[in-house]
Formats: C-alpha cells, structure tokens, sequence
C-alpha cells in the first residue's frame, strides 16, 4: 500500500472508530537489561563516548528487539505503532557525539515500524495499521534559563530547533512514516518550532501528513512545566 493509499485507510479508520496508540517504548526496552556493548554492536564498539541509555541507536544496533515489541505492541491490538525516536534530533543526540547518524537513526526507526506495520496489515486487511513518526521535546528548551543567575540565557534558539526537527522529518517521511507525532512536549516554544518545521518541509515538498501533538501537563493547573496554559 503506498502514502496515499495509506492516508485514505487512516481517514476512513478515524471516520469509523478511536485508533489505539502504542504504549511505551522505554519500559518495554528496558525489560531487556542491556547492557553497554548491546547499545553499541558491532558498529559503535569503538565509539569515544558512553552509550548505554540511548534507546535510539538500537534502531541501528539491536533492531530486532525493537521489531519485538513493535510486534507485541500490534499483536496485542494496537491500530498506530510510534517510531523508536524521541531523542532522534542533533540537539539530544550531541550527548553521544551522534549528531551525524540523526537521518538515518529517523530513517531506520520508521522503516522498522512500517515493516511490522504492513506485515500485521496484510494479515487483516479490515485492520490497516499505521506509523507515527516521533518527534520527541529534545533535551533543550526555549523557553526557560539554564543559568538561575541569567534569566535570559538560552542554550537553543527557534531557529536552531526548527533545523533540528527539519532533518527528522526527512527521515521520519522518507521512512514511511503515516503520522508526524511532536510527543511529550513540556516547551510549547518547542512544539511551535516542530509545527513551523513541519509546514514548511511539507510546503516545499509537497506532501502533507496529519500532525499529532501530546503535551505534558504538571497538575490540575493545567498547565505545562514551563508555565503555559494548556
């Protein structure tokens, strides 16, 4: 089934029903108690910096287990499989020293949930699944000092977020993503970047995919840790 074929089943889907999301990948990872040299395989094994913890390089090293639970995630009934990429962006990716592999760790992850996406498909045909590609915060913010002495020190720009979001998006889309989720947000600076990234890799690609946004919210407030209103 191609993009557009895809997109007509995923309005027909939510014309007909609530679609259920996956749950959550870090818990299912971390089931499997890996260790150092598994985040690394063979292809990392000589890498300068520490990589344990970087749940999405195993897209490239492990990719196996994060097809298993993208399997156990589709076999026990969900209707949307989320990549493996809330840290695929430069910005949380310069803690590695991988900031070069973002493409490709967006790329893979998207490329290993549509396999298991279109396996289950084909099995039931009524039962389309899809692919959400993640856009995680990052691990910067916009909106709030670094530094409790300098309220307007900032350690990312808008700009530099939005080239951030804007190669993810490549490889999420190329990928055979179905969805663009911008997930977890605690920044809504962060998540007007990502939007404005997305409208403009869709403009100058012509393409358009539906746009999903989850926030996170602190108390009954309803507001986010930076202090926005819901």
């Amino acid at each position: 089934m191609d993009q557009s074929s895809r997109s007509s089943a995923l309005n027909q889907r939510l014309n007909q029903q609530i679609l259920v999301l996956d749950g959550a990948m870090g818990t299912m990872i971390q089931s499997y108690k890996l260790k150092e040299a598994d985040y690394r395989g063979e292809r990392f094994a000589q890498h300068p910096t520490d990589l344990g913890g970087n749940n999405d390089l195993l897209c490239l090293t492990q990719p196996q287990i994060i097809q298993e639970i993208h399997r156990a995630y589709l076999a026990a009934g969900a209707d949307i499989l989320e990549t493996n990429t809330f840290n695929s962006t430069a910005v949380s990716q310069s803690d590695y020293k991988l900031e070069h592999i973002v493409f490709e760790l967006n790329f893979t992850a998207a490329q290993l949930a549509r396999s298991l996406a279109d396996e289950f498909s084909l099995k039931t045909p009524e039962k389309p699944r899809f692919v959400a590609g993640v856009l995680g915060p990052t691990s910067r913010t916009c909106s709030i000092s670094p530094d409790v002495n300098d309220p307007s020190a900032r350690n990312i720009s808008f700009d530099e977020l939005v080239q951030d979001y804007t190669v993810a998006i490549d490889g999420l889309v190329k990928g055979g993503a179905d969805i663009l989720l911008i997930e977890t947000i605690f920044d809504t600076l962060n998540a007007k970047a990502a939007i404005f990234s997305i409208s403009q890799y869709f403009e100058r690609n012509g393409c358009e995919l539906p746009i999903m946004i989850s926030g996170t919210i602190t108390d009954a407030s309803g507001r986010t840790p930076v202090g926005a209103n819901h």
